[in-house]
């Protein structure tokens, strides 16, 4: 490590856990670094650039528009803000204020999570609706079109549906139900990328709008998001997201601005504390552009043959890797990145998870720290994603492992 880092005394860390937020997202490519570094050497107007990355990412996602965002979580609120403002400048004002305005937000009961705070903070109020038979074990029924339209009512935004590969069947009777009532449809697929045709699919089956991570698979900047959809509802989120600091006579509107549609210039939105810099829109833009062009199944096949290669690795380990059993997680379907198991004892084993935290705790705290993926931690079983992992990092990992088994 030199350079800027070191002056402030941050090591870098090997990222074997994935895009996490928290461990700085994606590794950029150069050509997104070049493309950031022209934006910063230059005074743009925000909203035409804006408009123009729109008219790149409609071409790219087959959707009307789109929007680059401060990441996927202000994407969800600047897009319950449009379904729940509109081209109305009033309401623009006075959010998260709702009342007087339709605010219900519905959301199936089985996909709320901790970034329903993203939903609320907005103004809405969520209604959960349906039952979760499913995941309790208790039954076989999904969420049905007589359960959401049994929670409709003149106060009903939008609904916000979070996409996975369980959840999706179920998209097609909530757009149809939604629609014909005349209420849009909001998808959460932050984490949805890959596979590349995931872009298009959510569109084409009824979202009106839809919400990526940019700093995860899409390889852009970790603080940016991409909101993709209905024109008219992606306009109003830009509006609700720029500087509003202008005077009526001068304001010159974004292209996505419907001025018929508009009473009055607007005051600074909710999402003002969302604002996204010239150099993040050209960076995601550029990433964008990478991903869309890129191969699925050739990328698949080189994570695994990476991975094969780091199991190879822990196998030549014996004396340290005694007991270990190594499962490589071929990509498949909606599981579009292979995994690399490791199982520190018998499924369901109080032990093994105590051993699998430990092992997390004993990477984490070596100079060169190491991070793996704890989804499944409790099981006793921690896993390599070599989504963010460095090639030049690959024998390092193996070496860091085995080391910290060895100290067990």
């Amino acid at each position: 490590m030199s350079g800027f880092l070191q002056r402030l005394g941050v090591p870098r860390r090997i990222n074997a856990a994935g895009t996490l937020t928290r461990l700085g997202g994606a590794l950029m490519a150069p050509e997104v670094l070049q493309a950031m570094q022209e934006a910063a050497g230059a005074s743009v107007d925000v909203a035409e650039l804006q408009t123009a990355a729109s008219a790149r990412i409609a071409e790219l996602t087959g959707a009307q528009a789109g929007l680059v965002t401060s990441g996927a979580s202000a994407g969800l609120t600047l897009a319950t803000a449009a379904c729940l403002a509109g081209w109305d400048s009033a309401r623009m004002a006075a959010l998260p204020d709702a009342r007087g305005m339709p605010h219900r937000v519905l959301m199936h009961r089985t996909h709320r999570n901790s970034y329903d705070h993203a939903v609320r903070l907005a103004g809405a109020q969520i209604v959960d609706v349906g039952h979760n038979d499913r995941g309790t074990g208790a039954g076989v029924r999904a969420l049905e079109a007589w359960e959401i339209e049994a929670a409709l009512d003149e106060r009903t935004a939008a609904f916000v549906f979070v996409a996975s590969a369980e959840s999706l069947p179920q998209l097609p009777v909530v757009a149809e139900v939604m629609h014909r009532h005349g209420h849009p449809v909001v998808v959460d697929a932050a984490a949805q990328l890959p596979p590349r045709e995931n872009l298009r699919r959510f569109i084409a089956m009824g979202a009106d709008l839809v919400v990526f991570s940019g700093g995860k698979a899409l390889g852009g900047p970790q603080s940016t998001g991409l909101l993709i959809g209905r024109r008219d509802l992606v306009g109003s989120a830009l509006l609700q997201m720029m500087d509003m600091d202008v005077h009526p006579l001068t304001w010159a509107p974004a292209g996505l601005v419907d001025r018929e549609r508009l009473r009055g210039t607007p005051l600074h939105g909710i999402g003002r504390g969302f604002k996204v810099g010239k150099e993040e829109v050209a960076g995601l833009l550029c990433a964008l552009e990478r991903f869309v062009h890129g191969d699925d199944a050739a990328q698949q096949r080189l994570w695994s043959q990476r991975l094969r290669a780091v199991e190879q690795g822990l196998r030549a380990q014996r004396a340290a890797c005694a007991g270990l059993l190594l499962e490589l997680q071929e990509a498949s379907g909606q599981q579009a990145v292979p995994l690399l198991h490791l199982h520190l004892g018998a499924a369901g084993d109080a032990a093994a998870a105590q051993a699998a935290g430990a092992l997390c705790r004993r990477l984490q705290s070596r100079p060169l720290p190491v991070h793996l993926v704890e989804g499944r931690l409790d099981e006793g079983v921690v896993s390599i994603n070599p989504l963010a992992l460095h090639p030049d990092d690959d024998r390092l990992l193996v070496e860091a492992i085995a080391q910290a088994l060895q100290a067990r």
